[in-house]
């Protein structure tokens, strides 16, 4: 498949690159620093600027699948939404966040009162963009929420997906590295099991 991979050079996005271009897939990465994405066979790397509207729809086309792995707060959804319309895009897949989980029934993980004030910008902006998503009518998405650490770590392959709920693991930790959240967003692209949907993956 061709994936186009737009923040390639962030954290989340150069393990979703590399995990792509591990399983054979053409990946084009995108970032504006070309140079910080991660380079290998199968990789092309491509400057760009996730909030140019009339440039985006170009970086996008003739992708099988994109995947954006920006932060919401340096985000627009409209133009992001809009580019991969405007692109023909088949799949439209998002690397989300914890904070619009439930962390309890009707309470969402952004909302708890030991939610740490620094990140409330962001999982705000992620609630919203999960919002706009479930507003589209025609647009095959997907919105993946990691667990509420969300960091470097090693690429095990053993971990769970869930819904709406956020994961908490038998030691009360709710955790996933970025190498195996890459993991099952690749088994996503590849074998599409909550299209039009929010899950999330945790150990």
């Amino acid at each position: 498949m061709k994936v186009t991979v737009l923040g390639a050079s962030g954290r989340a996005g150069s393990e979703i690159v590399k995990e792509l271009a591990r399983r054979g897939h053409q990946v084009t990465g995108v970032a504006r620093n070309a140079a910080r994405i991660p380079t290998g066979d199968g990789i092309a790397a491509v400057s760009g600027d996730v909030n140019d509207a009339a440039a985006l729809p170009g970086l996008l086309k003739d992708a099988d699948a994109a995947v954006s792995a920006i932060m919401f707060t340096d985000t627009d959804p409209e133009t992001l939404i809009a580019a991969v319309k405007a692109a023909g895009v088949p799949r439209y897949l998002v690397v989300g966040g914890a904070g619009s989980l439930e962390a309890a029934p009707g309470l969402k993980v952004l909302d708890a009162p030991d939610f740490p004030e620094i990140y409330k910008a962001e999982a705000s902006a992620g609630g919203r963009f999960l919002d706009r998503l479930r507003q589209e009518a025609d647009l095959d998405w997907t919105f993946l929420s990691p667990s509420a650490l969300f960091d470097g770590g090693t690429r095990t392959g053993q971990f769970r997906l869930g819904g709406d709920a956020l994961l908490v693991g038998a030691d009360g930790r709710s955790a996933i590295s970025f190498p195996d959240y890459a993991i099952a967003m690749a088994d996503e692209i590849e074998a599409p099991k909550h299209r039009r949907q929010r899950f999330t993956v945790g150990y």
